[in-house]
């Protein structure tokens, strides 16, 4: 219980730092988007490089993992079914709202609380290394070409998707733990060292952002929001247990499942979405409530299976 509450405490306390930044007007108007493009462009493909350069590439195919990947997909299928053909909303929007569903905090707030309440941290490496290589780089491809959409097809445009600076690092980490190479320490050094402002930097910017913005669930956003909510915070946990079960998952193994993906919806998306300019709204408050409710399900999942 206390690895759950101590990665809460983290979260929050980076992010109360970043509204209040926000709200003294300390690093100016323009520290919200300046951060997040930081953290996409510079931090995120540096810890993205780190972390699967040095993963197991065994790891991502045991049956626990194949759990998580599957609940995650179903989830964003659930929402982009549901938003683009019954509510009708515009394509880039949808994708966020996607991941928003099923894109869980593996990194740090799922780190924390499997190193105190799963054992160890490699419990949420598999998940935290199918999403950055395989659910950003997808959504990466769909909201680049959205984009250049009714520009023409040009070779530059063709291109965009694969120079995603994301995928460009999720390619080069899987061909360094493929081959079990890391580079000379004079240029990981760096690396790591950029890597570290990923997660800082996304934190500020989401607290920034929350600065002078209305309570969740008042903006129009408020039926996709909901719909996003339910599908990660109760939805994603339940189907992660009931296949669990059904998959023969037992123990630590189960109790790992659900509680991953029960992980509110990662900051990740609130950087992708303003990278993108869509669905920012949506993003910001599915991470603020998916947080929020994360605290009593995670408490009650690790008290029930534990």
């Amino acid at each position: 219980m206390t690895g759950v509450l101590e990665g809460f405490a983290l979260i929050g306390a980076i992010i109360a730092v970043g509204y209040l930044l926000g709200r003294l007007g300390i690093l100016g108007d323009a520290a919200g988007g300046v951060l997040s493009r930081l953290a996409f462009f510079v931090g995120s493909p540096a810890l993205l490089y780190v972390t699967l350069s040095g993963a197991e590439v065994g790891t991502l195919v045991d049956t626990r993992s194949l759990v998580s990947y599957g609940t995650a997909l179903v989830m964003i299928l659930a929402y982009l079914l549901t938003a683009r053909l019954l509510m009708r909303r515009p394509a880039g929007e949808t994708v966020i709202g996607g991941l928003c569903a099923g894109y869980v905090n593996a990194g740090n707030l799922g780190i924390p609380i499997a190193v105190y309440a799963l054992g160890g941290a490699e419990a949420v490496a598999p998940t935290m290394i199918f999403q950055l290589t395989i659910l950003a780089p997808a959504s990466f491809v769909v909201l680049d070409l959205l984009e250049k959409r009714g520009q023409g097809m040009t070779l530059r445009n063709a291109l965009t998707p694969l120079l995603n600076p994301t995928l460009m690092a999720s390619a080069a980490g899987v061909v360094s733990a493929v081959a079990h190479w890391q580079p000379p320490e004079v240029v990981l050094a760096p690396i790591q060292t950029l890597g570290g402002l990923a997660v800082p930097a996304m934190l500020l910017a989401f607290g920034i952002s929350l600065r002078g913005s209305p309570m969740p669930g008042r903006s129009d956003m408020r039926s996709q929001l909901v719909l996003a909510v339910v599908l990660k915070s109760f939805v994603q946990p339940a189907l992660a247990w009931g296949v669990g079960l059904a998959v023969g998952l037992s123990g630590p193994t189960l109790l790992a499942a659900v509680v991953i993906a029960a992980l509110p919806t990662a900051q990740n998306v609130f950087t992708y979405a303003m990278r993108y300019d869509r669905g920012v709204v949506l993003a910001r408050e599915s991470v603020l409530v998916t947080t929020i409710l994360s605290v009593p399900v995670v408490l009650l999942t690790a008290a029930v299976l534990a």
